[in-house]
């Protein structure tokens, strides 16, 4: 299950988009991401969007599943960093213990409530035992539109590692802070790594 309006804003601000985020050397949250894999992982980028992070997991010795809902993030993605991403929905990610590591930063954030269960059991099932998950979201609570179209499900830092911990996954190490986004506002977040 995909919202058709919050991947044509992905669409057309995609190179807006691409620029907010890229950046030349890992941030705290990706350190901590990459310290915490094993030698030469597998590692599924959902949500990819230009390309960036898939690049600095690549650039530490990891091969990565680089996939996006929005054509024009694979196609930056594609051509900036040459990491074979593709597009691909959350609801078409299946197989059994293909990865060792999933990195979900501000992607499942656009799935329904209704569906994000289904969605974490499917990542739960292509993680590979103990495997590493990252998962960045915006606290809050309900679901919206930001100004510029994007749909959004928010969590309050309980709901959310209940919800983690529900779908089996274990040793949740919490942070929170605050950021702009693509749409100007000030957000607060929250970053949860945990494993399979």
């Amino acid at each position: 299950m995909h919202d058709p309006e919050t991947v044509t804003v992905y669409d057309k601000k995609a190179d807006d988009y691409a620029t907010r985020v890229s950046r030349d050397t890992p941030d705290q949250h990706m350190r901590a991401f990459l310290e915490n894999l094993p030698e030469a992982a597998h590692v599924l980028d959902l949500g990819c969007g230009p390309g960036n992070s898939a690049a600095m997991i690549r650039a530490a010795g990891h091969t990565v599943d680089a996939v996006d809902a929005s054509s024009e993030m694979v196609r930056l993605a594609n051509e900036k960093y040459a990491i074979n991403a593709r597009r691909a929905l959350f609801d078409e990610i299946d197989g059994t213990d293909l990865y060792d590591a999933i990195w979900a930063n501000f992607s499942l954030l656009h799935a329904p409530k209704a569906a994000f269960p289904v969605h974490l059991a499917a990542l739960k099932t292509a993680l590979k035992p103990g495997g590493l998950f990252h998962i960045g979201m915006k606290l809050g609570a309900g679901e919206d539109r930001d100004r510029i179209g994007r749909f959004y499900a928010y969590y309050g830092e309980e709901e959310l590692a209940d919800i983690l911990c529900q779908a089996g996954f274990r040793d949740l190490q919490v942070d929170t802070g605050e950021a702009k986004g693509l749409a100007g506002s000030m957000d607060p977040f929250i970053i949860i790594r945990a494993h399979g």
